[in-house]
């Protein structure tokens, strides 16, 4: 893959780091959407698509670098599911580009050089279960591999500037997902696990196997973690730092617990400190930075501050 199609070494080389966006769907609640469906965020894709442009405008204008697009949940067996065919089913993956795009366009305007993530959520999400915060789906490759091409062919072909493996609990997962990233060799992904710790992915693998396994892959565009305690960050990105030259990527969550049965969030909010903790992440080595659930537009605007301050 020649280096002019990795945006996020070429970002890089602008400026010394990559602001992310935060939340889409604590954003969606905000103002108004019903997430309480097992297609999540895909659900306001099918029936608000102008609440999840008005989201990633929101972002833009506090000045994310970077927009994940709306298709984590987006597959086509879930929307099968809800009886909505094929074809129609790629047109609305494709769909979660476009909005982001339109929304970089209004906001920044043309040649701006904010980027728009194709999301590429886990198996484990389509099951709606909180298997992407567990792992051990039990599936063989082929499984994976079916659920996977057709969203990663769509956010290709509809111009997602690199695509987003994010919330991944499985080494499995994982190569496969770059199997598949290799048929479309002209583009790169970053790639974020879920965490069981510091130095173990959700499923049990550590970090350093997961780093031997896929970490030097000539797509991967940026390495790191997403939707896990900010508490421990800088533990993670210290013991990252030690392993890879890969430009490392977090965006943590809030702090609460999500229980996937009952579809709520419980416990302490800690994302109002990200603005306190966000320049350690960087003096670690985090170079892309952002926030997942339970993140707000303010709180990303904080953390560009308080990096900027650095």
């Amino acid at each position: 893959m020649s280096k002019q199609k990795n945006p996020v070494e070429a970002l890089l080389n602008e400026k010394p780091f990559i602001l992310l966006d935060g939340a889409l769907a604590t954003e969606l609640e905000r103002h108004g959407s019903d997430l309480a469906d097992p297609l999540w965020s895909a659900r306001v894709l099918v029936e608000e698509p102008e609440q999840i442009h008005r989201v990633h405008a929101d972002y833009f204008r506090i000045g994310a670098d970077c927009a994940i697009t709306s298709s984590y949940q987006a597959s086509l067996q879930g929307f099968e599911q809800r009886g909505i065919e094929t074809g129609a089913a790629i047109e609305l993956i494709k769909q979660t580009v476009y909005l982001a795009q339109r929304a970089r366009q209004e906001v920044a305007g043309a040649g701006a050089q904010s980027l728009i993530a194709g999301s590429v959520g886990p198996y484990g999400a389509y099951l709606a279960d909180g298997s992407e915060y567990i792992g051990h789906y039990g599936v063989d490759d082929a499984t994976l591999e079916n659920f996977h091409r057709p969203r990663i062919e769509a956010l290709i072909a509809a111009g997602a500037d690199l695509l987003a493996f994010e919330t991944i609990p499985s080494l499995q997962e994982a190569t496969v997902l770059f199997r598949i990233l290799e048929e479309f060799p002209e583009h790169s992904a970053w790639l974020a696990f879920s965490l069981r710790d510091a130095e173990h992915i959700s499923e049990g693998t550590t970090i350093a196997d997961c780093v031997a396994a896929v970490g030097h892959h000539p797509q991967l565009a940026a390495l790191g973690a997403n939707c896990f305690p900010a508490s421990i960050t800088t533990d993670f990105v210290t013991g990252l730092k030690q392993l890879t030259d890969v430009p490392i990527i977090v965006y943590p969550n809030s702090g609460e617990q999500y229980d996937p049965v009952e579809k709520t969030w419980s416990g302490e909010s800690v994302c109002t400190a990200f603005d306190e903790v966000a320049s350690e992440w960087y003096a670690a080595g985090a170079r892309l930075i952002g926030g997942c659930c339970r993140t707000t537009p303010e709180q990303i605007e904080r953390i560009h501050a308080a990096i900027e301050r650095t």
